[in-house]
């Protein structure tokens, strides 16, 4: 399979949905980590022509979901009273913080400034050597090399005034967390293939073998998801638990070990507190001491006490796969894209979004 119409292909798509049919006996619970395949599930309508005994549910695979109020509030402290040049993905600048969100903040006269690569802010720090610039290094895995090459960049150039208020976490320590939590009845996963692209499927296994639970590294087109799926339920119905590979067209076992040097030149691992969900350990990556002068955290010393999440929203119980969007009596209500009360409702790979934006694919579903 070269071409993305044969990623969509609804013959391919029929095949897979008999199938699935013919050898489901049970119900199962099936979490997709990634919010990249939850909005491909929703939107192509997948929810609805899967067997009733399939459940999916939607796990924490939403970096900008899933970082932390002070965290935001933090980044808001540095544009707006320490004057720096605050740079970030688009997706960030409207997640609400305790107060407002960056966007507001930018309206109000900060210097907030969306990129698409945090090279763009490395040139904006050679630019403006009179001012602090700092990009708000949001993602999981897969963000985690080009936000690492940016350190290196900068470095290499003797920039004094470009640094990373990083916010990276890791998928499997947060899969972990989710199958202890007792709320949580997941059966098997579908992992991010995105993250596998770079670090490989090594770090899956003691998970598969430590907990006895299928999972399968799965694309993000039509067919993609189905096959995983497919896969997943043959496990399942078998009895069986193993780690497969359905993305073998880009994920490879080993991973691209030149990016995973990368991040292991410029991050540690730490405990990392994660929104809705609380504190994992060894959850994700911080900058390196030696590398501390490109280190916002340290670099500014700026200390935002937490603050409560929204009584309202129930975002931790969507992230770990407890409920449905659907199922919070805000959803659509209080809180909507332009008006938001968690990370959900606004990220582009937040499930709440999804199934906002998407409602006549999951009509069935909310049914």
């Amino acid at each position: 399979m070269k071409y993305l119409s044969e990623f969509r292909d609804p013959e391919i798509v029929e095949q897979y949905i008999n199938e699935l049919h013919k050898i489901t006996t049970r119900s199962w619970t099936i979490m997709e980590v990634c919010g990249g395949q939850t909005h491909s599930l929703v939107k192509n309508g997948i929810l609805n022509i899967l067997p009733k005994e399939i459940r999916m549910v939607h796990g924490p695979g939403c970096p900008v979901c899933v970082t932390p109020l002070n965290l935001i509030d933090k980044a808001l402290h540095l544009a707006e009273e320490k004057g720096v040049i605050l740079c970030s993905y688009g997706d960030m600048i409207r997640v609400p913080g305790s107060k407002r969100s960056l966007l507001e903040a930018k309206a109000s006269g900060a210097d907030i400034r969306i990129m698409y690569s945090p090279l763009e802010a490395v040139k904006i720090a050679q630019e403006n050597p009179n001012r602090e610039v700092v990009f708000f290094a949001v993602g999981f895995e897969t963000t985690a090399p080009a936000n690492a090459l940016s350190v290196i960049h900068a470095q290499r150039l003797g920039l004094k005034n470009y640094s990373i208020l990083a916010s990276h976490v890791l998928v499997p320590p947060a899969m972990e967390a989710v199958i202890n939590d007792k709320e949580a009845k997941i059966e098997a996963f579908l992992a991010a293939g995105h993250v596998c692209t770079i670090m490989g499927m090594t770090e899956y296994e003691p998970i598969v073998a430590k907990y006895k639970i299928p999972m399968v590294v799965t694309g993000f087109e039509p067919v993609d998801l189905l096959q995983g799926i497919l896969m997943t339920v043959r496990q399942l119905e078998n009895g069986e638990a193993k780690l497969e590979n359905q993305y073998s067209r880009v994920v490879k076992y080993e991973g691209n070990p030149a990016a995973q040097k990368i991040i292991a030149d410029v991050f540690k691992t730490e405990d990392r507190e994660w929104r809705g969900i609380g504190t994992i350990p060894m959850s994700g990556w911080e900058v390196r001491y030696e590398l501390a002068e490109f280190d916002a955290n340290k670099k500014f010393s700026v200390n935002i006490p937490k603050v409560p999440e929204c009584v309202d929203c129930i975002a931790g119980q969507v992230l770990k796969g407890i409920k449905k969007p659907f199922e919070c009596s805000q959803f659509g209500k209080a809180c909507t894209p332009l008006n938001p009360l968690g990370a959900p409702m606004v990220s582009s790979e937040g499930a709440c979004a999804a199934y906002y934006h998407y409602s006549e694919a999951t009509e069935e579903v909310m049914a």
